[in-house]
C-alpha cells in the first residue's frame, strides 16, 4: 500500500528533514504520493511549511510542539525538487557550520537555477542566480565550508578559527573534504589543511 510505504519512507529519516513529493515519486503514482502526505499530514506525522514542502519535524523538548524547521534543510529540499545546484553565502554558510550564533533573516544561496524569494515565517530563503564556479564538482558539505572560510576571510583565520573547524570533521571526513577541495583558491584550502591536522599557527 502506497500509504505504508510513504509513511515508512518518512520515518526512516531523521527528524527534521525536509522533503517534497517528489522526493517519494518512486514509489507511487503523483496522486496515491499526494493523498498519502494529506493523510499523514492531519495525522500530525508530517507538517506542510511551504507550498509543496513538507517536514518530518522535531519535537521542541522545553515548549512542546514542535521546533522550528532548519532554514536550510528547508533550502535544501526545495533546490533538490527543482534539480537546483545551491551553495550558501556569506552569514548563511558560516550559520550553518556553526561559526556564527546569528541566526540571519535572510538565507542566502547562490544557485544555477532562477532566482527566487520564500518567506518561512519570520525568515525569508533567497536563491540568487549566478555562475557557481569555485564550488563546482563539491559535496555541498565541502561547498558550504569553502564559503564559509572564504567569508571569514584570510585575515580573520587564527588558531580559535581553526580548532573550530577542525571539531567539524572526523579524521575521515576531513581527507574527503581535502581530496574534493584540492583546486579551490590556495589560501582555502591551506586553512583546510590546518584545520584537518590542527597545526596551530601554520596558516
Amino acid at each position: 500500500m502506497i500509504m505504508e510505504k510513504v509513511n515508512r519512507r518518512i520515518i526512516s529519516k531523521k527528524r527534521g528533514w525536509c522533503f517534497t513529493p517528489k522526493d517519494l515519486m518512486d514509489l507511487g503514482s503523483p496522486s496515491a504520493v499526494w493523498q498519502a502526505l494529506h493523510r499523514l499530514e492531519q495525522k500530525g506525522t508530517i507538517r506542510r511549511i511551504l507550498r509543496g514542502v513538507y517536514e518530518y519535524p522535531k519535537k521542541n523538548q522545553f515548549l512542546g510542539g514542535y521546533a522550528t524547521p532548519s532554514p536550510d534543510c528547508v533550502a535544501q529540499g526545495i533546490a533538490r525538487s527543482n534539480q537546483w545546484t545551491i551553495v550558501p553565502e556569506g552569514n548563511t554558510a558560516l550559520n550553518i557550520i556553526g561559526l556564527s550564533t546569528q541566526v540571519p533573516a535572510h538565507w542566502q544561496y547562490l544557485t544555477d537555477g532562477p532566482t527566487r524569494l520564500y518567506s518561512l515565517d519570520s525568515i525569508n530563503l533567497r536563491f540568487i542566480h549566478r555562475a557557481i564556479k569555485e564550488t563546482a564538482g563539491l559535496s555541498y558539505d565541502s561547498a558550504v565550508m569553502t564559503q564559509a572560510i572564504k567569508s571569514l576571510g584570510k585575515e580573520h583565520i587564527d588558531d580559535d578559527v581553526i580548532r573550530r573547524l577542525h571539531g567539524l570533521k572526523s579524521p575521515n571526513e576531513w581527507e574527503t573534504v581535502l581530496k574534493e577541495c584540492r583546486y579551490i583558491t590556495s589560501w582555502i584550502y591551506e586553512v583546510m589543511k590546518a584545520a584537518a591536522k590542527e597545526e596551530i599557527g601554520n596558516v
